[in-house]
Parts: structure tokens; sequence; C-alpha cells
């Protein structure tokens, strides 16, 4: 078992960003407070905080009258969700144009927070109650519900056309990196238990200065089939697919939001051909099922809200992005 070394990232003091605050007033305290390297102000951030003061009891933590901000954390084998120990259930990640978390517990789901403002914004939410960031607020808000689903490049493994979530998991433990040009999580899942395979499997999710994209970058112990990814699937919201040479993608644009019932959303998942056995229709996403390796999977998710400041704003435009993307990648074999 990995050893423990808890180091608080200099966003401890920063307060919550209440409804009322002005766009002026975040991008101001988030300046004035960023995290440096190199003496710069990082452009991309990743976190992961957790309740301090309390105790466990049984599934739940209770107490405690604030968080901290952890460079690392071996997940307590007793959280699960609406444990009220994460600040918002897992590790955030953003750039100034989306943020995305990860609910650290059976679910493994990745959500969507939309963005109304150009800056930094996860030291506040979820500061002011444990699920305010659902609520709008001057910063935006949590935009997806994924329900049942892997939410958007969420990462499963599907065992008689269900997906294995992570349930059975012997020990969870992940880690934060912010760097000059990125910032990344990393989680390690030990004892991964599904149908009849057991296998460790190591999670890198990135994100970069530019764009709305995260990288993920995922490495089996073993190579069993099933390993996926996907987009959560809503009624009436038709799945859109290309081809490329190399790559390929899916993607959904609609009204699929929590936030208004006129807002749109576009959501996307990049991934090379020659890794995928299919691409198919699961109960509760839309399915990208890789091939069994021991090697790298690395592939590209993103979700486009068109209320973010210069956002996109319809599907034509949404397409456009996707396949400009999609020749960079079958050019280069990257997008970062």
């Amino acid at each position: 078992m990995k050893k423990i070394t808890i180091l608080c990232l200099a966003f401890l003091a920063l307060m919550a960003c209440k409804e009322k605050a002005s766009k002026n007033d975040i991008n101001t305290d988030v300046e004035e407070n960023a995290v440096h390297v190199a003496g710069k102000p990082l452009k991309t951030y990743a976190e992961i905080s957790i309740k301090e003061g309390g105790e466990w009891n049984g599934r739940k933590y209770v107490g405690g009258d604030s968080f901290k901000n952890v460079q690392e954390l071996q997940v307590p084998k007793n959280h699960t969700d609406h444990s009220f120990f994460i600040r918002y259930e897992g590790p955030g990640w953003e750039n100034n144009q989306v943020g995305y978390r990860l609910y650290l517990d059976w679910r493994n789901a990745i959500d969507i927070y939309g963005k109304k403002v150009d800056s930094l914004v996860l030291p506040y939410v979820g500061q002011d109650g444990f699920d305010s960031y659902h609520e709008p607020a001057a910063w935006g808000q949590d935009i997806l519900k994924a329900g049942k689903s892997m939410g958007i490049g969420g990462y499963g493994r599907l065992v008689n056309d269900t997906v294995a979530h992570f349930r059975k998991v012997d020990n969870t433990y992940a880690r934060i990196e912010n760097s000059e040009n990125s910032s990344s999580v990393h989680i390690d899942y030990e004892g991964w238990d599904t149908g009849d395979e057991r296998i460790d499997l190591d999670v890198v999710l990135t994100i970069y200065q530019e764009d709305r994209f995260t990288k993920a970058t995922l490495t089996p112990s073993k190579d069993i089939s099933g390993i996926c990814t996907g987009i959560v699937k809503f009624d009436d919201i038709p799945l859109i697919k290309k081809d490329g040479v190399k790559w390929a993608y899916i993607a959904t644009y609609g009204t699929q939001t929590l936030a208004t019932e006129t807002d749109k959303l576009g959501m996307a998942v990049f991934y090379k051909i020659d890794e995928v056995v299919e691409q198919k229709e699961g109960v509760n996403d839309h399915l990208v099922v890789f091939k069994p390796t021991t090697e790298k999977i690395a592939y590209y998710f993103l979700g486009a809200w068109d209320q973010e400041p210069n956002g996109i704003k319809d599907q034509a435009s949404f397409i456009l992005d996707l396949d400009k993307k999609l020749e960079k990648l079958n050019t280069t074999n990257l997008l970062n």
C-alpha cells in the first residue's frame, strides 16, 4: 500500500463563492490567490479536498467545519457516495473554459462543471453546502446528470451487456499534479473486481491550457475484455458519429443539462480506431469498447456548454469544432 504524504495547496485560505458574488469578484480573488509554478500563475488546476475536524460514523463523515486540499489521498475503506468527506465527492480539474469532476466512489462517473467565467473556480465549488454546486451561481454550475452512466468519458467494464463500475475495489489512491502547462488527476485502483476478472487499473486524466478536452490514459494490469468509455444517453438526443483514418468520435448535442430547459450542451469522445472492438449502445451510455490490452489506452473527451464566455452556440458549430479536432488527431495523433 502506498504511503500517504499530505501536502496542502495554496488555495486553502480561499473563501466560498456565494451566489451573489459578481464575475469580477471571482476573477480578482482567484488571480490574487492563484497557485504559481516557476513564478507563473496556473492556467489549469486540479484538486482534491477533504473534510477535517469531524469523524467517521459508519459510512458517513460527520462534523467538521472546513475542508483542506491534499496532494494525495488513500480513499478510506468506508467511503461511498454521499459520505460528506470529499468536497464535491471527488477530484476536480479545470482550465478557463470548462471544469470536470470524478465521483471517487463506486459510481466512478465523470461530470461537467459549466463555467460562466473565464477563470479558475474549483476552490470555491462546494464550500457553501455539500451539493450547492447543483444550483446556478456566478461562476456556473454542475450541468450534467450522470445517473447510472459513466457520465462523459468515464470508464468501466462491459460485462454481459451491463457496465460494471467500481463497486468492488481493494484500494483506491488518488494524486494531484499541477504544472505550468497542464493539470492531472492520477488514480490507482488496486484489486478491481468485475465478473470473473480482477485487475489493477492506473488512470491519468489531464487538462491543458487551451480548449475543452481532457486526455484520459488507462493502463490495465491484465488484458481483459470489456474495458470501455462512453457518453451518457438522453432520450431524444441522437448520437453523432464520424470516422477518420486513425481516429473517430462519437458525440451528442442538445438540451441535455441540469441548468435550464433550453440551454445546449455538446459532448464528445475521440478514440483510436485500432484500439477499439466496437462502438455500441449500452443501457445508460453510448459505448466505446476497447480491445484487451496491457498497453496504455488513450482517448479524449470534452463538454461544450453554450453559456460559456464565447461558447459554442449551435450544433453546426459544435460539429465543425469536432471535425477540426478529428483532422488534427488523424494528422498528429495528439490534440495537446
